[in-house]
């Protein structure tokens, strides 16, 4: 018992060093701190809608009976619109009210970084009841692999990008990205997707790698971009969300 509480304090290190990292970066900035604050807070209230979403859907699937015709349709179903996309989509919207109720001089970078922050924020309460029954393993992958974050990125990246260049389409395509990223993952960890064949596991491990690689192309763009006026110049006010 006492290992599995260790490991789950050691998962939540990644979670706290990136979100202070991002938190942090504008020491004198009180406002953004602020932002980042209620970032935060806003991705781990999304949990709650989710939750919610995810009981009733998975009642109204099983009332159906598709989850005995057919099970591996019945858990793509379940991972990619009741879990993936409902998640993306509650983060999503999160981050638009952050967006709105705030009258700060969004830029680019403050975007990536807001969604970023909201990821985290979700990830870290996911990962609370995620470990609820879980082994120690699972616990760790997932606060090294940090998932959400990643997604974050990826929507708030490609929405500040959208802001930039006036390409309203790149914020449908950071959402599909991430949505789709997400749902083939929880697919991919499903008994029925490995049962098609054992090689399969390998895509679960690739996604998970890739969640990595995701977490370092943030931190990589955030040090690149704080010295690149064009990811650091006000974009967005309130009243243009």
């Amino acid at each position: 018992m006492l290992v599995f509480l260790l490991a789950c304090v050691v998962s939540f290190v990644p979670f706290a060093a990136l979100y202070l990292w991002l938190r942090n970066r504008r020491k004198g900035d009180i406002a953004y701190k602020t932002l980042c604050n209620k970032a935060l807070g806003r991705g781990a209230l999304c949990v709650l809608p989710v939750m919610l979403f995810s009981g009733v859907s998975y009642i109204a699937l099983r009332l159906t009976g598709l989850h005995n015709t057919d099970k591996l349709l019945y858990q793509a179903l379940y991972n990619f619109i009741v879990l993936a996309l409902m998640e993306e989509l509650a983060k999503y919207l999160g981050f638009r009210h952050v967006l709105k109720k705030s009258s700060y001089p969004f830029s680019w970078l403050d975007m990536t970084v807001l969604m970023t922050i909201i990821g985290i924020g979700f990830g870290a309460i996911e990962s609370v009841i995620y470990a609820i029954g879980a082994s120690i393993p699972v616990v760790l992958v997932r606060g090294i692999c940090m998932p959400h974050a990643g997604y974050g990125f990826l929507v708030g990246y490609f929405y500040g990008k959208s802001v930039r260049t006036g390409k309203p389409a790149l914020k449908g395509l950071g959402f599909i990205l991430s949505w789709f990223i997400h749902g083939l993952y929880d697919f991919s960890l499903s008994e029925e997707f490995v049962a098609i064949n054992d090689n399969l596991v390998i895509v679960a491990l690739l996604l998970a790698l890739l969640d990595i690689v995701l977490v370092f192309r943030l931190i990589r763009f955030v040090k690149k971009a704080e010295k690149n006026e064009i990811c650091t110049q006000p974009l967005l006010h309130h009243q243009e969300v």
